[in-house]
């Protein structure tokens, strides 16, 4: 069975409000900036720099996987040649972020405006490294984790002022590219948005640890390898951060070791 695009994890929060509970806590979604790896590897984003929080949830997520193909022209034939598939395109997720100021009228809006833009433009590390590029993000909201994504596109409209002529409001559409791609052997739609994890190793951490805390399994520790391209799971460095995948994600693509 094929897995869903859009995943939700049970263990992330809180339904919507069970007879005789409390009502669910309202989980703000978030942009996570990390470094680029300074390997330039395509796996494991680099060390957290700073997050982005959406003053308001979106509402609406639009996710976009397109492929590639090619006809080759037939002469003197009626019909057009057999299509050939040349590659998938890496996921694209389209957000809007809604910024208000009107409460405390000041400058936070054109703040906030300000980062997104600086998502676009490399980091001071990788200049000073010589291999400037822009800050690595995910999207989380919840238990729902992106994948690893550039920045492709920012726009800002600002929509009311002070008196004074500063922004007090702003719609902010953006648009982030999945960085890997498509992986070889890699469920067609587990690549966009799932109930994904990201841990931060940290001293005495293994992948058989890795795994039992994420899974209950240890066993599964080979998955979490493969989703980093790490070779020699014996060299785990503290503050390494690991995407962990879901485990629907795992089953649906038939990795079922370690039961």
């Amino acid at each position: 069975m094929s897995a869903s695009p859009v995943t939700f994890s049970a263990a992330g929060g809180s339904g919507v409000g069970g007879s005789g509970g409390a009502p669910p806590q309202l989980t703000h979604a978030y942009l996570q900036l990390h470094e680029p790896p300074k390997n330039g590897g395509t796996a494991n984003p680099g060390p957290p720099l700073s997050r982005i929080p959406f003053q308001f949830n979106p509402k609406e997520l639009a996710l976009t996987k397109t492929a590639k193909w090619k006809r080759d022209a037939q002469r003197n034939a009626k019909k057009s040649g057999v299509p050939e598939f040349t590659g998938a395109d890496p996921c694209k997720l389209t957000v809007e972020m809604f910024f208000d100021a009107t409460d405390t009228m000041d400058s936070s809006v054109v703040k906030r405006v300000e980062e997104l833009f600086s998502c676009c433009v490399p980091t001071d590390a990788s200049r000073d490294q010589k291999k400037g590029s822009p800050p690595w993000v995910v999207f989380h909201w919840g238990g729902m984790v992106g994948f690893p994504a550039f920045v492709a596109s920012v726009s800002a409209k600002y929509t009311l002022f002070t008196p004074g002529g500063t922004p007090i409001r702003a719609l902010c559409t953006v648009t982030l590219e999945e960085i890997s791609g498509e992986q070889a052997g890699q469920n067609p739609t587990s690549g966009a948005l799932a109930a994904r994890d990201v841990h931060t190793v940290v001293s005495g951490d293994t992948l058989h640890s890795v795994a039992y805390r994420a899974y209950g399994r240890s066993g599964l520790w080979r998955e979490i390898a493969d989703a980093n391209d790490i070779d020699d799971p014996m060299r785990l460095r503290p503050g390494t951060t690991l995407l962990v995948p879901a485990l629907e994600e795992i089953e649906s693509g038939g990795g079922r070791r370690g039961q």
